[in-house]
């Protein structure tokens, strides 16, 4: 059975360890990583969030794997070849560490930017991020020890948050900035 849901108050040493965490890959992956962000909730300050830090990697191509698997392996990351996702590749936690997922998206491809979008949305709309962490709450408390129906549930709101973003990223002329590490 896997580990409860639970969300907690946002901590602001997730950012910290982000920066930390930034530093080191930014040195194993060099110019393969064209961008390295702080994605999901624990990059939104005020979010409530699972304590696990969400890493997006941008390379220019996602095949052949080798230039970003070899370095991410040699910190100890454990490439999950079985992700069904095929606009990523997935790597997770060395055993032993803080919860970490690292997403290795293709630079510039909707499954890219969406992630950042959504960041600097909630980032921009506090009143959203409270809503967002609300509703996060709720489905965590309902379906505790169920991830899949967690997430399950919170995918349309999700999705509502995706088209509001869309629409704020045409008033603004929203482009993503630049890399956080």
């Amino acid at each position: 059975m896997s580990s409860p849901v639970d969300i907690v108050d946002y901590q602001p040493a997730w950012g910290v360890a982000f920066a930390d965490l930034g530093v080191t890959l930014r040195r194993a992956l060099g110019d393969v990583a064209v961008r390295i962000d702080h994605i999901g909730s624990t990059s939104v300050p005020g979010l409530a969030a699972k304590p696990v830090l969400d890493i997006q990697i941008s390379v220019l191509a996602l095949e052949p794997v080798d230039g970003f698997r070899g370095p991410l392996a040699g910190l100890g990351y454990v490439y999950r070849t079985s992700n069904p996702e095929r606009t990523k590749r997935y790597f997770r936690e060395p055993p032993g560490q803080r919860r970490t997922h690292i997403h290795v998206r293709q630079l510039g491809s909707f499954s890219q930017q969406i992630p950042l979008l959504f960041r600097d949305y909630l980032r921009s709309h506090p009143d959203e991020a409270a809503a967002y962490a609300a509703m996060k709450r709720r489905c965590a408390h309902r379906f505790r020890h169920d991830r899949q129906a967690y997430v399950e549930a919170k995918d349309p709101f999700v999705w509502q948050i995706i088209r509001h973003a869309d629409a704020w990223a045409q008033q603004v002329g929203w482009i993503p900035g630049p890399s956080d590490a």
